[in-house]
């Protein structure tokens, strides 16, 4: 057995200590190149190349700072399958405007997200009550559909809209819109009746598209068709409604007599044959501007023996 001397044993610590600091060392340089690397992929991605797969870009949203923060209150959950996005994150950009902040790759996908439908949540709710939702109303609120969509208006602006209609046609409605924002059909304004205190003439001036204000039609005990979500007005000032009673004409609103003559070339205007008019007679619908005995440009609704085999 060889006895080691106490010079042998300090070398051999000696030799230890230093291999020991030379591995440290090379965990070091390899820690500070990953760091390195990490850093240069994030710089290329934010002031690099533009990422080359996709050069589609969501557009920005616009809309004004009161409309968002009415909207702020809405959860948007979706209706679709589990695993489904929700919607890309959104956030105020200068001005009140509003910008997706998404990946080139991904836009397809953001707008997508963006056309969906809930129930009427409490956050919902709480904004209608009392508006287009009456004390007196009687729909249950079981009955109806919240619509978050994306609408263009006559410069391709876009724009976050939002509809409240009956359950049996929401997925139609939310389609036929969809359809329109990607074929570039322009919508002024698609917002809750609501923001207008539920005031259709109010609405109707500011050329919105609305669908669900509880109201009886005129002297009868009826539900008005808009009263039970089933009927959806388009473009309202540039496409009044028009009637004649006791020899007087009758407009609604009454800031859209200009637009009376449908032969007259004017922005939003509905005719008969183009994309708005197609999509709704397609799914079911039927055009105010083909009634006999008053005119009703904007409006597309159910027919009655339908509503009727919902509602007996």
């Amino acid at each position: 057995m060889k006895i080691k001397t106490k010079a042998e044993k300090g070398i051999k610590i000696g030799a230890l200590l230093i291999f020991i600091g030379m591995s440290l060392l090379w965990t070091g340089c390899g820690l500070q190149g990953s760091e390195n690397k990490t850093g240069s992929q994030t710089e290329s991605r934010s002031g690099g190349k533009p990422d080359e797969r996709s050069s589609e870009k969501l557009p920005e949203i616009q809309t004004d700072d009161e409309h968002m923060k009415n909207m702020e209150t809405v959860a948007p959950v979706q209706t679709e399958p589990a695993g489904t996005e929700t919607g890309p994150e959104i956030e105020e950009g200068i001005n009140g405007e509003m910008n997706i902040n998404v990946d080139a790759a991904d836009s397809e996908i953001s707008v997508e997200s963006q056309f969906y439908i809930t129930g009427i949540s409490d956050e919902i709710f709480t904004r209608i009550q009392g508006k287009s939702y009456k004390d007196d109303c009687t729909l249950p609120r079981e009955d109806l559909r919240y619509l978050h969509v994306l609408h263009k208006d006559i410069d391709g602006n876009v724009h976050e809209g939002e509809m409240i209609v009956n359950v049996h046609i929401a997925e139609d409605v939310l389609e036929i819109l969809k359809t329109l924002y990607e074929n570039d059909y322009p919508i002024e304004k698609i917002r809750l009746v609501d923001e207008y205190d539920a005031d259709d003439e109010k609405s109707m001036e500011d050329n919105n598209s609305s669908s669900f204000n509880f109201r009886f039609i005129s002297h009868t005990t009826r539900i008005s068709k808009h009263g039970r979500g089933l009927a959806v007005d388009i473009n309202t000032l540039y496409n009044p409604y028009v009637k004649t009673v006791d020899g007087k004409q009758s407009i609604e609103p009454v800031t859209a007599e200009p637009y009376l003559d449908r032969q007259a070339d004017y922005p939003y205007k509905i005719v008969k044959g183009d994309l708005c008019y197609d999509l709704f007679i397609q799914h079911g619908f039927e055009w105010g501007g083909d009634w006999k005995n008053s005119k009703d440009y904007q409006h597309f609704e159910i027919p009655t023996a339908k509503i009727n085999e919902w509602y007996p």
